[in-house]
C-alpha cells in the first residue's frame, strides 16, 4: 500500500494506527496530533451529512444519526472535493444499515433530501414566459408535435410511504401526528429562482411529467399516463417557472 494510501485508510478508520513515517516539528507525538486530525476531518464529514439530512437527523435523534453516519464516513470516503456531493449514497446505505431497520421510511426521506440538495445546485434557466406556453398550446397545428424542455433542478421521486407529508411535517414543529405512514407518495422536487420546493402530485401527474423529461410531446406524454388532471399539472409546472424550452412547429 503506497503511503497516500496509508495515509487515507487511516485517516477514516479509527482502528488502523498512525501511518508509519509522520513526524511533528514541535516535537509533539505524531500519533496524538494524528489522531486530533482524524477526528476532526471524521467529525466535519459527519457535520456535512446533518447539513444535507436534517429530517433524517431529526427522526433519528442527534446520536443515532452521528453514529450512523460515522459507519457511513469509513465505508464510503468523499470521492469530490465538493461536500455538496457526499452523501449521494447514503440512501441506499441506510436501505442496509440494519439499525435503523425500524425507522423504514428512513432512506426514502434521505432519497429527498439528497434531490433538494441536488436541486439547488442544478444549472440555472430562463423560463418561457406563460403567454407563450398559451399561444402554443392554443395553436392546434404545432399542438402535436409540441415538447417541453424543464428545468435542470426538477426531480421525481417515487416512496412506498408518505414521504413529502413526513418531511413538510419536520419543517416547522416536528410530530408524525395524523399522517398516514404508508401511503405511498410521489414527489415533484424543483427550485424556482432561489427556493427548492417540494409537492406530492398525482401518479399520473408523475408518469406524465417522466415523458416530458424524455423527450415526448405533450399529448402522446398525456395519453400514455394513468388518469390525471392535466391543466392543474400544467398550471403547477407553468406557474413553478418548470418549463424552460419549447419545441413546436408554431413558436409565438
Amino acid at each position: 500500500m503506497s503511503t497516500h494510501s496509508a495515509f487515507s485508510a487511516a485517516l477514516l478508520d479509527v482502528r488502523l494506527p498512525c501511518p508509519a513515517g509522520l513526524c511533528s516539528s514541535n516535537g509533539a507525538d505524531p500519533a496524538s496530533r494524528f489522531a486530533v486530525y482524524r477526528n476532526n476531518v471524521q467529525s466535519s464529514l459527519i457535520n456535512a451529512l446533518a447539513d444535507g439530512y436534517p429530517v433524517v437527523a431529526q427522526l433519528v435523534g442527534e446520536e443515532f444519526f452521528r453514529a450512523m453516519a460515522a459507519t457511513f464516513v469509513q465505508q464510503q470516503p468523499p470521492q469530490s472535493p465538493l461536500m455538496s456531493r457526499y452523501g449521494e449514497a447514503f440512501a441506499d446505505f441506510i436501505d442496509t444499515f440494519e439499525p435503523a431497520s425500524s425507522v423504514p421510511y428512513l432512506a426514502d426521506v434521505a432519497r429527498l433530501e439528497h434531490l433538494r440538495t441536488q436541486a439547488y445546485h442544478a444549472a440555472d434557466a430562463d423560463p418561457v414566459r406563460p403567454e407563450q406556453i398559451t399561444a402554443a398550446l392554443a395553436a392546434p397545428q404545432g399542438l402535436s408535435d409540441l415538447c417541453f424542455t424543464l428545468h435542470p433542478s426538477l426531480h421525481l421521486l417515487h416512496s412506498a410511504y408518505a414521504v413529502v407529508a413526513i418531511w413538510a411535517a419536520h419543517q416547522q414543529q416536528p410530530s408524525l401526528e395524523g399522517i398516514e405512514i404508508h401511503q405511498g407518495q410521489h414527489a415533484l422536487i424543483l427550485r424556482n429562482g432561489l427556493e427548492v420546493e417540494v409537492y406530492a402530485i398525482d401518479h399520473g401527474a408523475s408518469v406524465f411529467i417522466r415523458h416530458l423529461i424524455n423527450g415526448q410531446p405533450l399529448l402522446a406524454a398525456a395519453e400514455n399516463s394513468p388518469e390525471f388532471d392535466l391543466s392543474q399539472t400544467l398550471a403547477l409546472l407553468i406557474a413553478r417557472n418548470v418549463i424552460t424550452h419549447l419545441n413546436n412547429k408554431v413558436t409565438p
